[in-house]
This record gives C-alpha cells, structure tokens and sequence, in this order.
C-alpha cells in the first residue's frame, strides 16, 4: 500500500515522501496516528510539488554552508575526562558538548541538534562522528577521548606492576625464543674452539691433517694442512 508521510518516521522516511508498506501496518498505525495518509492521486500530486520545493531550498542551503563543511571536515577534538580503571567515563560527552568544542575551533556556531550521536560517549579513545549540517553535507570528525592526569598515573602504576609479575621477558638474556632470528651480537666467545679427535678411526695420528683449534667463536673451527699419507703393505697383484 502507498501512504504520503505526514512526519518524519524513523527507518521508514521523511516527511513528505511517498513510501509503500504493508496494509496492517499503514492502516493500524501509521494512519490513525496521523503519520500518514492514504497516496491519492491529490496527494501524491501534493507531495511531489512539495518536494521539489524542497529540493530547491536545500540546494540554496548547500550553498550556503558549504564553506562551514569545509571548515568541519577532518577536524579532531579532544576531550579529557575523569575516566575509572575500565576507561568508562565518570559522566559523557554529549552531542552538546560536542557542537561547542567544535564551535570554538571553526569559529561559527553549531546547532548540537546537527551532530549525528546515537548516544552519549562514555568510554575513552577515538570515536568517529558525523555532522549533518544539511542535504547531503555530512562533514566526519574524530573526536578523542582521553583520561586525565589522575587517570594516566593509575594506568602506568598498573602497567608497571602487570610487566613486573609476568617476570623477564623470553629472550631478554640474549637467548632468543624458539624459531627467532639468531643475534651475532650474543655470541660467546672462548680462549680455544671445541675439542677434535686427533687420531682418524684406525688410530693413525694427523691422518686427516692438521687442526688448528684456535679461540674464537664457540662455533667457528679452522681446518688446514694436508692429510699425512699412511704406508700399508700389500701383497703384490698374481703372487702366491
């Protein structure tokens, strides 16, 4: 069914507009409490000749405001507040106290009916607000919420004991956790390099040539010098 707002009607529409609902809905309600009328042709004629002038004024208000949205868009305000250890607010920033920071920093007034909040903010950090000066001028700030001086004490106080229950931090003695990146800077360095075998598995003493264990990184050993050649006796090739 079509009906013809009387009043602006929240997820539905404006005043003015021609909407389409469910029968029930437009008969039980919308029309007996006179948010609505039934779309007649007089009505919907009404409604379009009313619309397009109201097109028209608020293309004039665009106009007219736009350097203001200029001025809005991007702007950052900070409010700090006396904030519990959650950082829930003692109190809320309402849409009025918005309106007037605001006010102050672009230099023109602002009607705190034009900033778009649901509700009151009552926890600290950033929140993204919108001002809807008109049609389709929507400049977004940030507005920023911070704890005061008693607040920011509380919370180093509480960091610094929660760092030092926890006890030192894997790594911190220059042993890296499992899979981390190896640091040179830790190296241990010794007088003299791991221990070699000097004699290969038969026993023969520099058979695999000369070790010079020097000291240094405990994971650096130098090899040089070429193997001794070992003497056997063999039984000459076809003798008996």
């Amino acid at each position: 069914m079509k009906i013809v707002l009387r009043q602006d009607v929240p997820k539905l529409g404006e005043a003015g507009t021609i909407q389409e609902v469910k029968p029930g809905f437009a008969r039980n309600y919308l029309i007996p409490q006179g948010m609505a009328v039934l779309a007649t042709a007089g009505e919907v004629k009404t409604a379009e000749h009313n619309a397009g002038v109201k097109a028209r004024k608020i293309a004039k208000q665009e106009a007219q405001l736009q350097s203001l949205a200029d001025k809005i868009e991007g702007k950052r305000l900070e409010f700090t507040v006396r904030a519990g250890d959650t950082g829930r607010l003692y109190g809320s920033i309402t849409a009025g106290d918005i309106a007037d920071e605001l006010a102050t920093l672009v230099g023109e007034e602002i009607d705190r009916r034009r900033v778009v909040l649901e509700d009151p903010i009552r926890q600290l950090g950033e929140h993204a607000v919108t001002v809807h000066l008109v049609g389709r001028l929507r400049p977004a700030i940030t507005v920023m919420v911070v704890g005061d001086a008693e607040y920011q004490a509380a919370h180093a106080a509480r960091v610094a004991a929660e760092k030092e229950s926890a006890g030192p931090t894997p790594g911190a003695a220059g042993h890296p956790e499992p899979g981390s990146e190896h640091d040179d800077s830790k190296t241990e360095t010794v007088d003299e390099g791991p221990p070699h075998e000097w004699v290969d598995e038969k026993g023969v003493p520099g058979a695999h040539g000369f070790i010079d264990n020097e000291g240094g990184a405990a994971t650096l050993t130098e090899e040089s010098g070429k193997g001794v050649d070992v003497e056997q006796e063999l039984d000459p090739v076809g003798e008996s």
